[in-house]
């Protein structure tokens, strides 16, 4: 409670801190590996996947790099105890929700990955929430400013 009123974070809020950076430089990592895929790996997937990634509109690639480069900005501005971290999460939210509405709406992902395709990005999804909303609470309390 005294961590409330004299606006100092919790140790778990380092640890949120941290390994929200670590997973957004992650995403970044991921979204690296698929604006430069090789021809060598691209033909490791199977027709259906290669046609999925050749056919990814422009805009739902930019939202991919706005999720997750907002994402890492937001990680580092909520270790730097700033409140950009807040708008910040939430632009990486609604890249994450353009990205996905891409894929699985209008790409049909569901159908080219099949069911175990849908886990990561749900989890991507989730995070993407919960630091929304974890960055809030923070602003609330006084950590971040």
């Amino acid at each position: 409670m005294s961590d409330i009123l004299n606006g100092k974070p919790t140790s778990t809020f380092w640890i949120v801190g941290g390994v929200a950076l670590v997973w957004n430089l992650i995403g970044l990592a991921f979204y690296y590996m698929h604006v430069t895929m090789t021809p060598e790996a691209m033909a490791t997937l199977t027709e259906a996947q290669q046609e999925f990634f050749t056919t990814t509109p422009t805009w739902a690639t930019s939202a991919y790099a706005i999720a997750v480069t907002t994402g890492v900005f937001g990680s580092a501005f909520l270790l730097l105890r700033k409140a950009w971290a807040v708008p910040l999460f939430a632009v990486s939210l609604a890249g994450i929700i353009v990205q996905q509405f891409n894929a699985f709406v209008l790409a049909n992902g569901l159908e080219v990955w099949g069911m175990q395709g849908i886990y990561l990005p749900a989890v991507v999804l989730i995070v993407g929430i919960a630091l929304l909303w974890y960055s809030r609470g923070a602003r609330v309390k006084g950590w971040i400013a």
